[in-house]
């Protein structure tokens, strides 16, 4: 299917985007020496447009719950001071719950979907806020140079997706709902209106490298130059690492031990 709309202008050129992988590589922490050289030999960076479905809808909730109010209860004890039993007062929080139940209304703009399975979901969403302002009317030419990618996620599976966000916020605006000190959801309908989706592509700068046998992706944000990607570990600078903590551990404790 041909994409609704496109983000066409790249804040990040190739070399900026080269720039920042570097910088992030070297500010990893418990990475091993090698890893940088081999990223500066391997790296090669390909302009991808990446597939997003973005869903807006309104939502009405009806939702019972039960609302929790604090109270302050005095209560007594004993208590051993200069080897003296004594009687004390202190102040005991408890919870009073009542029913409660009602219906909240919300409106979702632009919830994003990746529509991609060949990218690291966890990395791509790190990618975001994108600037969905931005969009544009699709056009071939706005590819030019770049490598667009046909979504795999359907738009139904898609729209589940995007419900279960639209769930969190829901839960949110309950709770603010029921009000009092603590809240308990017990039940929620949802209704969906005035669904609405686009089908969208949003550009990225993609790359591996390859270290011991693995490869290991990363993307950068060709609008705002985030960059997410999977990382190796030295599993030597976190022994060593482990055992110059303990060793400080012991000698903090060989000091008191000594003091005393």
């Amino acid at each position: 299917a041909v994409p609704d709309e496109v983000l066409r202008h790249l804040n990040i050129t190739r070399e900026q985007a080269d720039a920042r992988f570097r910088r992030w590589i070297a500010g990893l922490w418990f990475a091993p020496n090698e890893l940088r050289q081999r990223a500066r030999k391997e790296l090669a960076l390909t302009g991808m447009y990446v597939p997003y479905w973005t869903y807006d809808s309104d939502t009405t909730s009806d939702y019972t719950g039960l609302r929790g109010v604090y109270y302050w209860v005095t209560q007594t004890y004993t208590t051993v001071v200069n080897g003296r039993t004594v009687i004390r007062t202190r102040q005991v929080r408890h919870t009073r719950w009542y029913p409660a139940a009602g219906t909240v209304s919300n409106r979702f703009d632009d919830i994003l979907i990746l529509a991609s399975r060949s990218l690291p979901r966890r990395y791509t969403e790190e990618l975001e806020p994108w600037d969905l302002e931005n969009l544009v009317p699709y056009a071939d030419a706005y590819l030019s140079g770049f490598r667009a990618e046909t979504y795999q996620v359907e738009l139904d599976e898609g729209f589940q997706m995007a419900a279960a966000i639209m769930n969190e916020h829901i839960r949110q605006s309950i709770r603010r709902h029921i009000g009092g000190d603590e809240q308990r959801i017990l039940s929620v309908r949802t209704r969906y209106h005035n669904i609405t989706f686009k089908h969208v592509l949003l550009p990225v700068w993609l790359s591996a490298y390859r270290y011991r046998d693995r490869v290991f992706r990363f993307l950068v944000n060709a609008r705002t130059g985030e960059v997410q990607g999977e990382r190796p570990w030295s599993v030597l600078k976190i022994a060593l690492a482990v055992l110059a903590a303990l060793a400080a551990i012991a000698a903090i404790a060989a000091l008191a031990s000594h003091a005393q």
